[in-house]
C-alpha cells in the first residue's frame, strides 16, 4: 500500500517478495515501512540497496494503529500510519554477518536446552531405578556436548576476528559467547542513545505500574532479548563470586550485598555490565574498564 503526502491511498497491490522488488526497482518513494518479522531484514537490505529509506517496526508497536477488523490491507494501513510517527521505535536492519552469527547462537541455545533436558531425564531415571546410567542417554549426552563444544570453537574464532568482540571481552563477566551475541543483536549499538536504553531493550530495568502520582516498580520488565539477558545474568553471577578481586567493583558490590539479596545484586550488576557493553561499542577509546585478576570465566 502506498500513500501520498496528504495520506491518501494511491497504490493498493498484493505481490510476492520477488514482485515487490521488481515493482520498487524503478520507483521513487520517500519512506518504506515494514513489520519486523521473518525475512524482513533481507527485504530491508534489498530495498535499501535500491536507494530507498527503509524502517522496520516491532509488530506490537504497529498493532495499536490497526482499526476495526484484521486483514492484510488493514495491517498495511496501520504500518503506513505507524511508520510516520515521530516517537515510533524502529528495528535496525541486520547485516548478513550479524544474521550468520545469530544463527550460531540459536543453534547452540537449542543444543544446550536439549542437553539440559537429557541431564534432567537421567536424574529422574537414576532416582527411580538406581545408579545405572542408560547407554542410550549417555551417548546422546556425549553427542550433544560435542556439538556444543564445536559451536563454542566456531564462536571463539569469530570473536578473535572481530575487534569489537575483543574489546567487549575486556568487560568483567563477558566472554566470547556473550560478546558475539551482543554484536549479533545490536551491531555497533548506534540504535540506542544511551546505555540505559540498551538495558531496557534487554529487559534489565525495572518495569513500572504507576498511577495517581504513586510510583510502583515491581521488578525488572524481562522484555526484549531474553537470551542476552540470561548471558549477562550468568556473567554477573560469575563476577559476584570473586568480587573482592575486582578493584573497580568490589566496594560497590559490598555495599549492595550489605542491604540487598544476592539475586538482586546480580541483576543490578548485570545491568551495569550491559551499560558498559554499550559504552565499549560506542566510545571504546574513551573508557577505562575495571579488570579482574585472576582471568575471568568466559560466558
Amino acid at each position: 500500500m502506498g500513500l501520498d503526502s496528504t495520506g491518501k491511498v494511491v497504490i493498493r497491490k498484493r505481490c510476492s517478495r520477488r514482485q515487490l522488488l521488481a515493482f520498487t526497482a524503478n520507483l521513487q518513494v520517500q519512506l518504506i515501512g515494514m513489520e519486523s518479522c521473518s525475512g524482513s531484514h533481507f527485504l530491508g537490505r534489498a530495498l535499501r540497496d535500491q536507494g530507498h529509506e527503509v524502517r522496520l517496526m516491532p509488530a506490537q508497536y504497529v498493532k495499536p494503529y490497526v482499526q476495526t477488523n484484521k486483514s492484510d490491507y488493514i495491517d498495511s494501513e496501520a504500518i503506513a500510519e505507524a511508520v510516520q510517527r515521530p516517537r515510533m521505535r524502529f528495528v535496525p536492519i541486520k547485516s548478513e554477518e550479524q544474521l550468520d552469527l545469530q544463527a550460531l547462537h540459536r543453534v547452540r541455545e537449542r543444543w544446550v536446552m536439549r542437553r539440559t533436558a537429557v541431564v534432567n531425564q537421567i536424574r529422574g531415571l537414576l532416582l527411580e531405578r538406581g545408579l545405572t546410567l542408560p547407554k542410550g542417554l549417555k551417548l546422546e549426552l556425549e553427542q550433544l556436548s560435542a556439538r556444543i563444544d564445536q559451536l563454542d570453537v566456531a564462536i571463539l574464532e569469530r570473536a578473535k576476528e572481530d575487534e569489537a568482540c575483543q574489546w567487549l571481552t575486556t568487560i568483567p563477566g563477558v566472554g566470547p559467547v556473550t560478546a558475539t551475541a551482543v554484536i549479533a543483536a545490536v551491531g555497533n549499538g548506534s540504535a540506542f542513545g544511551r546505555g540505559r536504553d540498551l538495558a531496557a531493550w534487554i529487559g534489565m530495568v525495572p518495569g513500572e505500574h504507576s498511577s495517581g502520582g504513586k510510583q510502583t516498580l515491581p521488578g525488572i520488565s524481562k522484555r526484549g532479548n531474553s537470551y542476552l539477558r540470561r548471558l549477562f545474568v550468568q556473567g554477573a553471577r560469575s563476577v559476584l563470586q570473586r568480587h573482592r578481586q575486582a578493584p573497580g567493583l568490589s566496594s560497590w558490590l559490598a555495599q549492595l550485598l550489605a542491604r540487598k539479596h544476592q539475586n538482586v545484586v546480580i541483576v543490578a550488576l548485570a545491568n551495569k555490565l550491559v551499560r558498559m557493553a554499550w559504552a565499549v561499542l560506542c566510545k571504546v577509546n574513551a573508557i577505562a574498564l575495571p579488570s579482574l585478576c585472576p582471568p575471568k570465566i568466559p560466558v
